[in-house]
Parts: C-alpha cells; structure tokens; sequence
C-alpha cells in the first residue's frame, strides 16, 4: 500500500502494531513530528507509521522540496529554517551517512562523522533558541556506542567501548547537548541491527543464503542485538510521545543471538543450509576497520530501559522476526 499523493512510503507491514501504540497514546491526539533522514530505510517506515497513527509529519530534505510537507534542509551549512522547529511537537533526527558497505577511508570517515554531528548539533541549536520549543528530541545513536564487549551483558548504564563506530556515537549523542541544557526531553535511541526485507543488513545477506551460501562470520561466537522494522519504528515512536523516557535507550529486541546462531535461524527461514563459513582474516583483508568493527564485533546488549517503561515487542527474538521478513 502507498501512501496517498504517490511516491510515498509503505505501511508497515500489520497495522496492528500501530494500533497497539495508538491505543497506549490515543489520549494524546495528533502531535506535529519533525524528521530528518526520511528518506532511509527506518525513516521511511516511521514516517509510514507516524502518518497512519494520525501525525502530521514535516520532512526535512536535502534536495529541492518535491512533496508537500517537505522543507529544505542544509546541515553541511547550517541552514534549517527555524519556523518549522518552533511548530512542531517532536523533532526526530535519523540523518547519517551509512557505515557498511566497504572500507573506512579517511574521506569516509569524515563523511560518516560529519553526516551526524552537523545535522544533529544543527537541530539542538535550533531546539534551544527556539521561543515555543519542542517537547522531546529524539536522535538516533547506535549500539556501536558499546564498542567490542565481548560476552558482557550491557544495558544503558554501560560504558562506551572502543573504536571509530563508539567514537562516533559518542560524538553523535554529544551534539544534542544544546537541546537537552535548554530543557528540552532528549532521547540518544542507540538502534541495533535493523532487521528489514527491502534494506539494511538483512537486504544484503539474504540473497547469498538464497543460493545456499550463507554462513557464520569469524566462528559466529561474537553477539549481535537486533531489531525488527516494525518494532524500532513502534519505540520511535513510544520514546518521542512517553514523557518518563530520556537519556540513552536502547532499540534491541530482548534476547540477543550470536552470529552463528543467526545464520542458522536465517537458513532455516529461507530453506536453505548456513554453514559456508567467511573467516575473520578473510573478512579483515576485505573490508579492513569496517569488517572488524561491523561485521566482527560483539555486542550482547538489552533492551532494559523500554522494557521497564512497559513497551510491548511484537518481535522480542532473531528468528520471529526473520521468519516474517523473508517470508513476507
């Protein structure tokens, strides 16, 4: 289904997991959202999901406005315009440059460094000066923020680890500060693995296990916390309206799986074997900081603050939310 006026995003894919966040805020009434990163793969669907809980939404694009609700944006140089801001209920920022993909050149370190403070310190700025200012600022983070932890169980009182990705998270959340000194409800959602079939990480693995090809990376003993779609655009949206939730929270599913693990549950989704094995050193020759970080480091984090705050998971496991995503 596509949104009214063509060109826009898809609904999620059951409309009752939106209805599960409309009957916990439905008091609330329709609140006036303000998003950045629109255009990516999890912003696309929340912008879905906002617009079907019955939000107004305001995109904030980089090329020449082509929708109506879209205002232009420039990061690099600054530019937002401050109206648009001062209206709204809640700004969302989901920008950034992607970090997978290929190898960590300096020039694309910048780029992926700079994709998240600009924009980010850019809109915390705007937040504060702004005379009528918005209720919450929710901004995206990652569990990269973690670093390698090994084994570790971590929730949000952990520490931040080592390496660029934790470097850049740490950066990321620091660049909001301007908005929460000035009062305003701030919200550093460290989002995990984002478990889609049209994109992400999962875009990219299914179709080597499609031809029977897929396989634990580097042993597969390291872990990985993942997300389904559906479930990271519903805590989106439970951060941004729950007025007790501010500080880091983590956007995982409650139980994270080692890689290996994963492999299997995503061969066994798909029909086909998982056990073609890509060494570490083969991964680190290929793909450099990128592979270690990405694709070779552990991260066994939990969802400990939105479970707290009572927030449902429709997904809470690796293979459901497989099991749905490749099958639909």
């Amino acid at each position: 289904m596509r949104l009214p006026g063509g060109g826009g995003p898809r609904a999620p894919a059951s409309q009752t997991l939106n209805d599960i966040d409309g009957d916990r805020f439905a008091q609330l009434g329709p609140r006036r959202f303000v998003l950045s990163g629109a255009t990516g793969l999890l912003g696309e669907a929340l912008l879905a999901h906002l617009i079907r809980a019955g939000h107004e939404v305001v995109r904030l694009v980089r090329s020449e406005p082509k929708r109506k609700g879209d205002v232009r944006w420039d990061p690099h140089a600054g530019a937002v315009e401050p109206s648009v801001i001062e209206g709204a209920d809640v700004v969302v920022n989901l920008a950034g440059e992607p970090v997978a993909g290929g190898r960590w050149s300096a020039e694309r370190r910048r780029r992926i460094m700079d994709s998240r403070t600009e924009g980010t310190s850019l809109l915390a700025r705007t937040i504060a000066a702004a005379a009528a200012k918005p209720s919450a600022f929710v901004s995206a983070s990652a569990t990269g923020f973690y670093g390698d932890a090994g084994d570790a169980q971590l929730d949000e009182t952990s520490p931040s680890g080592d390496g660029f990705l934790a470097e850049v998270c740490r950066a990321w959340e620091a660049a909001t500060a301007p908005a929460s000194e000035a009062g305003v409800r701030t919200i550093h959602a460290r989002i995990g693995v984002v478990l889609a079939k049209d994109g992400g990480a999962l875009a990219k693995m299914a179709p080597p296990f499609r031809l029977g090809l897929g396989g634990p990376m580097g042993g597969g003993k390291h872990w990985m916390s993942c997300i389904d779609i559906d479930d990271a655009v519903r805590a989106l949206h439970h951060v941004a309206l729950d007025t007790s939730m501010s500080g880091p929270v983590n956007l995982v599913c409650p139980h994270p799986i080692r890689n290996a693990d994963f492999t299997r549950a995503l061969g066994a989704a798909l029909g086909r074997p998982a056990f073609i094995p890509m060494p570490a050193f083969a991964i680190r020759a290929a793909m450099g900081e990128m592979g270690r970080e990405v694709l070779l480091g552990s991260q066994r984090v939990l969802p400990t603050r939105l479970v707290a705050a009572g927030f449902e998971f429709a997904f809470p496991d690796v293979p459901g939310s497989l099991g749905r995503q490749v099958a639909t």
